[in-house]
């Protein structure tokens, strides 16, 4: 028991860690909350947690553009990635990610009442900009995985031991890639369902299935900064 509350304390002291479990707080309060809704006030107040939840997320990633900036910057034209469709979708990534926050940070301040603009079309640039670095990570992770596929059957070392040790270390690559292409795609489907109505889905998920999806994609989130921690 101690040993697990050490191990979130961990967490919650780092941002990134903290970060992760509000979100899923959030999304695991607005799937029940959504459950429950229409049957007591317990639903109605969990959807209003998360919503308290959502928005400080919101606040929180005003401190985000610098460190999305420097990430940026050190990566380049990802000169180091051997693949080139890798690197010019890392490229393009970078891009989305990039000007998504100073969208999202006009938003906020017209909502806010800071500035004074309509908040309606930059929270859609800034949806349109998160779908399309989503729908760039999937596409990434793909191509990854197609590659580590091909090195898997490739592979040829010295030794039983030495081959073990490569096979699981593309066994595990390949397994993140995956829970990052399932996050991805459980994320895609929530940004479309905030899209304007008519597109696709847009506007047709009840609270329940967008909280699921967000407690989908950020249980796996939480399983990969643990499974990064262990490497």
């Amino acid at each position: 028991m101690r040993q697990s509350v050490d191990s979130l304390v961990r967490v919650l002291e780092t941002y990134r860690g903290r970060d992760k479990v509000i979100r899923t707080l959030c999304y695991g309060s607005q799937l029940v909350g959504g459950v429950l809704s229409s049957k007591q006030q317990l639903g109605k107040s969990l959807l209003l947690f998360s919503a308290q939840l959502s928005h400080c997320r919101t606040v929180l990633r005003l401190f985000d553009g610098l460190s999305m900036l420097a990430y940026s910057y050190s990566y380049g034209m990802g000169a180091q990635e051997d693949d080139a469709g890798v690197r010019w979708i890392s490229v393009l990534n970078n891009v989305a990610d990039q000007l998504y926050y100073p969208c999202e940070h006009v938003a906020w301040a017209a909502d806010a009442e800071l500035i004074k603009v309509k908040s309606d079309k930059w929270w859609l640039f800034s949806t349109v900009l998160w779908g399309t670095s989503l729908l760039l990570g999937i596409l990434r992770s793909l191509r990854v995985l197609m590659l580590l596929r091909k090195k898997l059957k490739t592979c040829k070392t010295d030794g039983g031991g030495s081959r073990c040790r490569v096979y699981a270390c593309l066994y595990r690559q390949m397994r993140g890639e995956i829970l990052s292409i399932l996050s991805g795609m459980a994320d895609l489907s929530n940004a479309i369902h905030w899209m304007p109505p008519g597109f696709l889905w847009a506007g047709r998920f009840p609270n329940w299935l967008v909280g699921l999806m967000g407690t989908i994609s950020s249980v796996i989130g939480l399983i990969q900064m643990d499974t990064g921690k262990s490497d």
